[in-house]
């Protein structure tokens, strides 16, 4: 591939929560690598369920009444994720007690990460807290331990918790992005304009940026 003369700019609006979220970060990245594509991404949030409670909901409980699925349904999407999880590098650990988190205040540990430029660390770090490690993301102490653990200050991420120091920001953003359109998760937008849904799977992913690398070229050439 051509590699074209600016950074090809993605945002990715998803929820830590959202299984699929990782599984297509992780299938775009593969593509990215296998395109040597010169790419930034940026991060937005999303919450897949704004109204759940702080002490959050076992997960299967929650996928029972959010989607009426049955619980042999349920087990059949968990081991289709894990061995997709796998295929990329992703172990997805899912028990009978795994809870769904409400991810308002995670999302704001991110907006600060970012004007530190480690958001991309601590969203990765989240996506393996909950879905490999099976951490309580419910705790402010434990964000705030994670934060640490990608070598941010765990004091400071604890009082941006506490004193919901960038809620006004995190709705305002989520307001755009719904604004846009985006209703469902993962949502990643190429360079402002083209809009792809879903995790599309590292083909169809290296699919996309050969098209867009032949649009820049052919734009180029203009």
């Amino acid at each position: 591939m051509t590699t074209s003369q600016a950074p090809l700019r993605i945002d990715i609006v998803s929820d830590v929560m959202c299984p699929w979220c990782i599984i297509g970060y992780r299938q775009l990245a593969l593509a990215l690598e296998q395109t040597n594509t010169t790419h930034e991404i940026h991060w937005h949030p999303f919450e897949l369920n704004p109204n759940m409670p702080a002490e959050g909901q076992n997960m299967r409980e929650h996928i029972v009444e959010k989607y009426g699925s049955s619980v042999q349904e349920s087990e059949a999407s968990r081991d289709k994720m894990t061995a997709i999880g796998k295929e990329l590098g992703f172990d997805f650990h899912f028990t009978p007690d795994m809870r769904m988190h409400n991810t308002f205040n995670l999302h704001q540990l991110l907006h600060w990460a970012e004007q530190q430029g480690r958001m991309h660390d601590l969203k990765m770090a989240l996506f393996s807290a909950h879905f490999t490690e099976q951490r309580n993301l419910s705790d402010n102490e434990v964000l705030a331990d994670i934060a640490a653990e990608v070598g941010l200050n765990r004091e400071e991420a604890l009082a941006v918790l506490t004193e919901q120091r960038f809620a006004q920001e995190v709705r305002e953003e989520e307001r755009h992005w719904q604004q846009q359109g985006i209703q469902s998760v993962p949502a990643v937008v190429f360079n402002n304009r083209h809009l792809v849904s879903g995790a599309q799977g590292v083909e169809n992913f290296t699919h996309i940026l050969e098209q867009l690398a032949q649009m820049a070229n052919d734009e180029a050439d203009k």
